[in-house]
């Protein structure tokens, strides 16, 4: 199944969150990506119908596997792509914006040949 970027942008999203303040409600969704409540609402509907979130009955969001392995990739991609940028001498927030722009689109032969080369020539893990 294909999956489009701006899901991928909202399991990432959750990730974070998840990572920074624990348990993650769609409140906190929208006040991270900074659109509105019923936009927010209907993606969260849309992850939950096609298996990539849950929410339990006090409205906190969950990853399913499926939804943690697609955010995990993105999010990987993205910490990785923008310390790279960073050590090319772009600053923080340029670099973060621009891993953002790349981090769905770039294919899997090319970012694992940015991640050799960024681990200083180290082979990829899988």
């Amino acid at each position: 199944m294909k999956i489009y970027e701006s899901a991928e942008d909202y399991l990432e999203t959750v990730l974070m969150l998840r990572e920074r303040i624990g348990l993650v409600r769609s409140i906190d969704v929208v006040n991270a990506l900074g659109y509105s409540k019923p936009s927010v609402s209907v993606a969260m509907k849309k992850l939950r119908e096609n298996g990539y979130v849950e929410m339990d009955h006090e409205g906190y969001i969950h990853l399913t596997p499926a939804g943690e392995a697609i955010a995990s990739r993105i999010y990987s991609r993205h910490r990785l792509l923008t310390q790279f940028f960073i050590r090319l001498g772009v600053s923080e927030e340029v670099a973060a914006a621009d891993a953002c722009k790349i981090e769905h689109d770039l294919s899997d032969e090319t970012f694992e040949k940015i991640k050799a080369h960024a681990l200083g020539g180290e082979k990829p893990k899988a």
